[in-house]
């Protein structure tokens, strides 16, 4: 498998995407979701050119990070986080994806000031208010929005959203539209610009992008199937 090729395509699929949307290409990052993928291949696919890559889990994130520290990998932190983990994480990441309640939002702003930065982070949200996922319900999204927005170590730079699965990726759009409108309430609401939707995987990241995205997470389709 040759995982150079495998990023082109996607790069590839991407552009496609863009022009279809009346998009440039340069509004959207592609974001390698990098979970169970071993280090040595996260440094093949950077030295194919991909630069970003997402890790889910604290533990495997820091013997990723620690073996691969010498490269000038952006990485973002995708998965569930929980507030206890986040002082293992708040030195090394770009971009936290997935702020989802109070308690962590306090624990981001205590651990970022006591490193003196200003973290950037999403607020995921739970479009399809599946029980089994992480994320703010849409009606409570505000409220943790004007919380966000009133602490000084943090920047709230957009929203993002793992909707529930289906098999026709076209029956995801609609929650991709929802994610996108909600964004747009709360840029009117509040009088801010949010730059991110994060937002799109491997089986429904085209429509992602025309309803709006700007960081898509592609993990199988970059790195083959999980084990």
């Amino acid at each position: 498998m040759n995982l150079c090729s495998n990023l082109e395509k996607v790069k590839e699929r991407i552009h496609k995407a863009c022009e279809k949307a009346g998009r440039k290409i340069e509004e959207v990052k592609l974001l390698g979701a990098s979970k169970t993928v071993p280090a040595e291949k996260i440094k093949v696919f950077y030295e194919c050119g991909l630069r970003l890559f997402g890790e889910n889990r604290v533990q495997e994130f820091l013997k990723k990070y620690d073996v691969l520290k010498n490269l000038s990998i952006e990485w973002h932190f995708i998965g569930q986080l929980q507030s206890n983990k986040v002082k293992y994480i708040i030195d090394k990441v770009a971009l936290i994806h997935s702020l989802d309640r109070e308690s962590l939002l306090e624990e981001i702003e205590k651990r970022a000031g006591n490193y003196g930065k200003v973290q950037e982070v999403l607020i995921e949200v739970n479009v399809g208010k599946e029980p089994s996922k992480g994320g703010v319900f849409p009606e409570g999204l505000k409220s943790l929005v004007e919380n966000t927005l009133l602490k000084k170590h943090i920047k709230l730079k957009g929203l993002m959203t793992i909707p529930p699965y289906e098999e026709d990726p076209e029956r995801s759009r609609k929650y991709f539209v929802m994610l996108r409108e909600l964004k747009e309430e709360v840029e009117k609401e509040f009088g801010i610009k949010l730059d991110e939707l994060s937002m799109g995987m491997s089986s429904d990241f085209e429509i992602a992008i025309e309803e709006g995205a700007t960081i898509v997470r592609i993990g199988t389709l970059l790195f083959g199937g999980r084990n």
